[in-house]
């Protein structure tokens, strides 16, 4: 496979022990259909109930017009900013490929961790409800699906203790009453 941009050979290169394509000049990497969303998961493991699935979020990838072919299938490539990012994802729907350019892995990474911390109590609820059927019906293996639920509930209980800092102050004082032991 050669690098969508500079029409070298792409590399092999291990990310968290995931092989994925490296451009050696311009530094772009080369995703394989479900190879993205494990190397998400790999590198900061409380992402993983966060699907980065493309194509089961449509409204948070905006397209734009076509730039370059996927050097996997060469069929031209979608260009999708996700979300709020500002990151550019080069997609191909034939293949389900994704091309990052340089240090846009990172800044993914960096906007998911920033929407964790900021997403109001309402989305943890409907996520944790989400998560819930999918522990039944989820694609996932149930260990797999039960991590994901459980990070869930950990995130929302620490929205719901940022929000109201006196449960905290019940818990601990509770916790520590003599009466208690």
């Amino acid at each position: 496979m050669n690098c969508p941009n500079c029409k070298i050979e792409l590399h092999p290169k291990n990310i968290q022990g995931i092989s994925v394509d490296e451009c050696e000049q311009c530094e772009g990497i080369w995703f394989e259909d479900d190879e993205l969303r494990q190397v998400k998961d790999k590198i900061d493991s409380d992402l993983n109930w966060m699907d980065f699935e493309i194509l089961k979020h449509p409204e948070k990838f905006k397209p734009k017009a076509k730039r370059t072919n996927c050097p996997s299938c060469q069929k031209p490539m979608n260009v999708l900013d996700y979300d709020h990012t500002k990151v550019e994802i080069d997609y191909c729907t034939s293949c389900n490929g994704v091309w990052l350019e340089k240090n846009e892995l990172e800044k993914i990474i960096e906007a998911l961790e920033k929407e964790i911390l900021t997403m109001p109590l309402s989305e943890y609820v409907s996520s944790t409800i989400e998560e819930a059927k999918e522990l039944l019906t989820g694609p996932e293996s149930f260990l797999s699906e039960w991590k994901d639920f459980s990070t869930i509930l950990r995130f929302m209980q620490y929205r719901i203790l940022s929000i109201q800092p006196q449960i905290l102050d019940t818990l601990l004082t509770a916790q520590n009453n003599p009466l208690n032991r």
